[in-house]
């Protein structure tokens, strides 16, 4: 009998895609989504159509909708949640409480299924911005650092506190969970409020021989294409030694300049364009990558997505599904 799997936030970036992988694999997949960032387009009414996969309208705050869902599921994967600068800077109360408040309702959902084999939350990279800027950070950095909250009267503070919360509430809820941190997750699908869509958009519409905005080119990221992403937690979901673990999610191998991030992607874009370098914003952190080697020696699997050829893939989807799509609007 396939495994019934419920994701939230399924109509959104990492939502979608693992939908797709599991399916693909067998599973019986329900997603539920508010659509504040999810959409239903294309590519998810295909997939819709294709496999055993359901999309339910749910707001993860309404307790009695949450709890008014199925009660057999196999594994619940925890995506939604509050996030992107924007929010956290306007709504720093509500991305606190609500991001818990929607977990709390998970947790309470997967304490009434008759045979859950795990709960997977998705925490987040920034957990560790608090140690970057009060202790020295090793990067790339292991799981095991010592978690530090930054400035409390901060608003970006909220996020990374309501996901540490998370990952304190999980740890406390006497349930079977895997959590996972994402290190720059890419890949098409994922919304424009990110580095490598804005240079791709930027690239799309700039004339030959103009230059590119960069900000912060001298610091530096690993960037992990979605089907490696996708792919490692399918085999978390499937691997008893990841219950109970905290695991890092990214590609260590591929860390960069933005610089050469950006470089990247002009080349596939096929113009001829410069860079115009500009200062970072408050608060970016000069280097980040995950220590992957907890995450590759449990899962046995490790990244095979080269940047360029993701970073190609994602700049074919983009210009076939958005960048072409506002030109033809336009006219």
């Amino acid at each position: 009998m396939s495994s019934q799997v419920l994701i939230t936030g399924g109509a959104g970036f990492i939502g979608y895609h693992l939908a797709k992988k599991l399916a693909v694999s067998g599973y019986i997949v329900h997603l539920v989504d508010n659509y504040a960032r999810g959409a239903l387009d294309s590519d998810l009414k295909i997939l819709l159509e294709k496999f055993k996969v359901t999309l339910t309208e749910v707001d993860l705050l309404d307790r009695e909708a949450v709890l008014n869902l199925e009660s057999n599921y196999d594994i619940i994967v925890h995506l939604g949640a509050i996030i992107g600068v924007k929010n956290v800077l306007d709504r720093p109360y509500e991305v606190i409480v609500h991001n818990t408040q929607m977990l709390d309702n998970v947790i309470a959902l997967a304490r009434r299924q008759s045979d859950l084999s795990r709960l997977l939350f998705a925490s987040t990279s920034e957990v560790y911005a608090g140690t970057l800027k009060h202790f020295t950070l090793a990067v790339p950095t292991p799981e095991s650092v010592a978690l530090t909250v930054t400035d409390l009267s901060a608003p970006r503070t909220s996020y990374m506190l309501s996901k540490i919360m998370g990952e304190a509430m999980l740890q406390q809820a006497e349930i079977p969970f895997t959590i996972i941190r994402p290190h720059n997750i890419y890949g098409p699908r994922m919304g424009m409020a990110h580095v490598i869509p804005e240079q791709l958009k930027q690239a799309f519409y700039a004339k030959i021989g103009t230059r590119l905005n960069v900000y912060a080119p001298q610091h530096t990221r690993a960037f992990c294409y979605i089907d490696d992403a996708v792919g490692m937690i399918a085999r978390m979901l499937e691997s008893d030694l990841c219950i109970g673990e905290t695991l890092n999610l990214g590609n260590q191998s591929s860390e960069l300049s933005i610089r050469e991030l950006v470089e990247i992607c002009i080349t596939v874009s096929g113009k001829d364009l410069g860079i115009k370098e500009l200062q970072a914003t408050v608060g970016s952190p000069v280097r980040r990558a995950p220590d992957m080697r907890r995450t590759e020696e449990i899962l046995n699997v490790s990244p095979k997505v080269a940047l360029q050829e993701g970073i190609n893939r994602t700049w074919q989807w983009y210009k076939k599904n958005v960048f072409e799509n506002d030109e033809r609007t336009k006219r």
